[in-house]
């Protein structure tokens, strides 16, 4: 697993996070920045979860991979449905929304990679 695109990743949903939630607190709807926030981070997201499945290919990773499989499952998924329930809620609570995926992409990223250092 590349650390340096996990880093990517953990501080490009805080950015994020911290982006919706200042556009949440002025009430406003999500807007266009978002929007391409959220797809930068979700092709930074594809791009990790492809040196994942390239090193366990290549032998390397924990013995649990059902947990590791889990895990780049859930953040493939959380960008796309997190901008598909702000898109609907036109309202404060649809950067609310993100703020939310955002912050859970960055904890399941680090949580990633304590499960690829084999730590408990």
């Amino acid at each position: 697993m590349n650390t340096t695109v996990s880093t990517i990743v953990i501080s490009g949903s805080l950015l994020l996070m911290l982006m919706s939630l200042i556009v949440a607190i002025r009430d406003r709807p999500m807007g266009m920045v978002l929007l391409v926030g959220f797809a930068l981070l979700e092709v930074a997201v594809l791009v990790q979860a492809g040196f994942v499945i390239a090193g366990v290919a290549g032998g390397a990773g924990p013995d649990d991979k059902v947990t590791l499989f889990g895990y780049v499952g859930g953040e493939v998924l959380i960008p796309p449905a997190g901008v598909f329930l702000a898109l609907a809620e036109r309202s404060r609570w649809g950067p609310a929304i993100l703020t939310v995926a955002g912050f859970a992409i960055a904890v399941m990223t680090a949580r990633l990679l304590q499960i690829w250092q084999g730590v408990a």
